[in-house]
């Protein structure tokens, strides 16, 4: 399906030094002999992976939840970028592994940082939810920025209008993780150039979208597949794939593992 990990080749494991310092929160469980490293989106952090963090670890996973900096329990920055939250998350997370990672799944902004964390980590496999990997020209652009940039935090029956699909659970995360957030994260997005696809891969990689995705178009997912990348939708998700449909979503997950992963690798989701 994918013509062989040769194609996917590239270094073990980058490691180096960087300038920033950010040691980042990290949720750590299971103690499987496979890595998984999780990746949040904008306004989140690691709690939102809660239900997929219990079953990775049922697959034998150690799962590595990081908060991105400006989330959660990790420390807030003077600035913010797409490469700077990677520098981050590999600064962090390096000295944990001992060799590449099994998975990098990030959903959203943490789907774009996967990316960039993957091509310095070289997982064996990378996953992207409605990934950041493009952001609306013109006019919906902008609305997009002002939005982000002036909404009010939402309340709790706001949250719920909105998300017709979550649990109690995950409504009750998701205000708990906005009052934990810096909202100065959003200038880590004031320049939208560096929302692109990987340039290359370094490993067999999907990206799962929602039904009706904010960022990715019919076009961008076709550009995706050219790329080589394996694009599928979870039916009736919103931008919050796992949360919307957490089984389907593990379904899709599972199922591509188990396509891709080396024999007595797979997930058994």
């Amino acid at each position: 399906m994918h013509g062989g990990f040769a194609r996917f080749a590239g270094p073990m494991l980058r490691r180096a030094t960087y300038r920033r310092g950010m040691r980042l929160a990290v949720h750590e469980t299971g103690a499987g002999a496979r890595t998984a490293i999780l990746i949040h989106g904008i306004m989140s952090d690691s709690r939102a992976w809660h239900r997929v963090t219990g079953e990775l670890e049922s697959q034998g996973f150690r799962v590595l939840a990081v908060d991105l900096a400006g989330h959660g329990r990790s420390p807030r920055a003077n600035s913010y970028s797409p490469a700077a939250w990677a520098d981050d998350v590999v600064e962090t997370v390096a000295p944990m592994l001992v060799g590449p990672p099994d998975v990098v799944l990030g959903h959203s902004l943490g789907g774009l940082v996967a990316s960039l964390v993957a091509d310095r980590l070289a997982p064996r496999a990378a996953i992207y939810v409605d990934p950041a990997f493009a952001f609306p020209r013109g006019p919906l652009g902008l609305a997009y920025k002002l939005f982000f940039a002036i909404a009010p935090k939402p309340r709790r029956g706001a949250l719920v209008r909105m998300n017709p699909k979550w649990s109690a659970v995950d409504v009750d995360i998701e205000l708990a993780t906005l009052s934990d957030w810096d909202k100065r994260t959003i200038l880590g997005f004031a320049d939208t150039r560096p929302l692109v696809p990987p340039t290359r891969l370094v490993a067999p990689s999907l990206v799962l979208l929602a039904e009706k995705s904010l960022l990715i178009t019919d076009r961008v997912a076709a550009d995706l597949r050219r790329r080589g990348m394996t694009v599928a939708t979870v039916p009736g998700t919103g931008h919050t794939v796992f949360r919307d449909d957490h089984a389907g979503f593990m379904h899709a997950v599972g199922e591509w593992l188990r396509s891709v992963l080396q024999p007595g690798e797979a997930a058994t989701a």
